[in-house]
């Protein structure tokens, strides 16, 4: 798919809630809900996604390839898009980031 298609390219900071997120195979997997980042430290964590279905999932920074203003692009296929962990509950001792995910998404943050 053409990047001209999704707009310029853009920082984690200008990605937008709605956005749509595409697979590497162009599947359409879900849409933005929250970009997860460290504020003190400026490190882009990664983004929480709306899938369809109504349930929520997140994709560390490493598994998205490219920002635009119209579309973020994941590194991974629809399969393994469709694998994403949701965000869980700190305390069941998951990362450091998907407990960042949670607090943004309960708004705790």
């Amino acid at each position: 798919m053409a990047t001209a298609d999704h707009g310029a390219p853009i920082a984690y900071l200008a990605l937008e809630a709605g956005t749509p997120v595409l697979a590497s195979d162009g599947a359409r997997v879900g849409r933005v809900e929250h970009v997860i980042y460290d504020t003190s430290a400026d490190i882009f964590e990664g983004v929480v996604l709306s899938v369809p279905g109504g349930g929520l999932r997140f994709a560390d920074a490493d598994e998205i390839a490219d920002m635009y203003e119209r579309a973020m692009l994941l590194r991974l296929d629809r399969d393994a898009a469709a694998r994403l962990p949701e965000p869980v509950e700190p305390g069941d001792g998951v990362a450091d980031r998907l407990r960042r995910a949670w607090d943004a998404i309960s708004g705790r943050s």
